[in-house]
């Protein structure tokens, strides 16, 4: 006979567990301790078996029953109902388990097995360390937009807006990778379109005036640092490669003898091999530097840790002992500094300029037609603008001893 909602409630506990049958297989399960379970009773491969259904009151008489309905038509199409909610149950711990630090950990290894460059993936980590301690230990499936937001209010209202948009994007990319490995329904971050605030963009301070540049190249001439910063900051405007491109060069990259420096795709911001030559003044710093760093492998090793390269703020700091601070020159604005003077001296090719600063096209169809390296003329250019930083630097050194005299 079917139970009344009032009979349910109004069944005591015993001594020990009873079970009192409702109708179809339902049945309510009475503990000592006066909890009260719902159970479905039902055969399977000519067993008996049962599975819960959820405690009362939180689960009412009418909701066990359609509960009991919905496992009756489960059982029907041939499958075991308790089967289907141990896997449901399972999933659910599983996903409660996939937190957004552990996809956002597995992209960043998917990353670095695509060889993404170490000084990239550096900065991816150390822009996911802002959102750990909000969003690491969350199921990812669970984030919302607004916990995302809260995560780059928090990052902007400190004024770091670049890296609020920053952090913005690269929780896209873990987001979007939790969506392709079927752990997240969507990338959240996309309703957070417009909701920072727009950086203004910042240009790196850099000296493109012909006289400044002579005058900066007297200048480190004069530092009087460390002797493996000094031979790097002298260079840098020579070479006018990426910052973490020079410091990262590597004895075995150098071809002293051909004059070729060759980096390989790996170290590249745009993923691409690239080779730079190398003029005669630039071959000879090199030279000097190798009774210093020539045992090792990185050409401008750190001072007090040899196996590691020089440290990333070395020649920005050294330009600020020089008074070049960061609003008049870095050591980024060496390239902006060559690219300006060459492009304006009307002798080269702005492609080859452009290629020696391994720039990529934006236009992927002119890339794909643009396949001459340009390497006879940039020879040439590498040349000519060595021996143009040792004109400009002359010409300083003439004006400082005419204002002497």
């Amino acid at each position: 006979m079917a139970l009344t909602a009032v009979e349910v409630r109004s069944l005591k506990p015993r001594e020990s567990a009873y079970k009192v049958s409702d109708s179809g297989g339902l049945q309510i399960l009475v503990h000592p301790t006066g909890q009260r379970s719902w159970r479905y009773a039902f055969r399977w491969a000519g067993r008996q078996q049962s599975m819960a259904l959820g405690v009362f009151p939180a689960v009412s008489l009418s909701e066990a029953r359609a509960k009991r309905d919905a496992a009756k038509k489960v059982l029907a199409s041939g499958t075991n109902p308790a089967t289907i909610v141990r896997e449901e149950k399972r999933a659910a711990l599983l996903a409660e388990q996939v937190t957004f630090k552990v996809v956002a950990e597995e992209w960043l290894a998917k990353c670095e097995r695509e060889g993404r460059a170490a000084i990239t993936l550096s900065k991816q980590r150390w822009l996911l360390k802002f959102a750990y301690p909000q969003l690491g230990s969350r199921p990812i499936n669970r984030i919302s937009a607004h916990e995302v937001y809260e995560v780059l209010r928090r990052v902007e209202t400190k004024g770091f807006h670049e890296t609020a948009r920053r952090l913005r994007g690269t929780c896209g990319q873990v987001f979007r990778y939790g969506v392709a490995t079927a752990r997240a329904e969507r990338d959240v971050t996309t309703d957070l379109r417009g909701a920072l605030t727009t950086p203004k963009v910042k240009h790196l301070a850099a000296i493109t005036k012909p006289d400044e540049v002579g005058e900066l190249m007297c200048a480190i001439d004069r530092f009087d640092g460390f002797r493996v910063t000094h031979i790097a900051l002298r260079l840098a405007p020579h070479l006018f490669a990426r910052p973490g491109e020079l410091r990262h060069a590597e004895w075995s990259e150098l071809d002293l003898e051909q004059r070729i420096w060759t980096i390989q795709a790996e170290k590249m911001k745009m993923r691409r091999p690239h080779s730079v030559p190398l003029s005669r003044q630039a071959a000879a710093l090199l030279e000097e530097i190798r009774p210093l760093s020539g045992d090792q492998r990185y050409v401008f090793p750190c001072q007090g840790k040899r196996n590691r390269p020089m440290c990333e703020n070395t020649l920005n700091l050294a330009l600020q002992r020089l008074g070049y601070g960061g609003s008049r020159m870095t050591t980024h604005g060496f390239r902006a500094m060559a690219c300006t003077l060459l492009n304006e001296s009307g002798r080269w090719n702005p492609d080859a300029i452009e290629r020696q600063l391994a720039h990529v096209d934006a236009n992927s169809v002119r890339r794909i037609y643009a396949r001459g390296e340009y390497w006879a003329e940039r020879v040439t250019m590498m040349q000519a603008w060595s021996d143009e930083l040792d004109s400009l630097r002359a010409m300083a050194v003439e004006r400082a001893r005419k204002r002497a005299a």
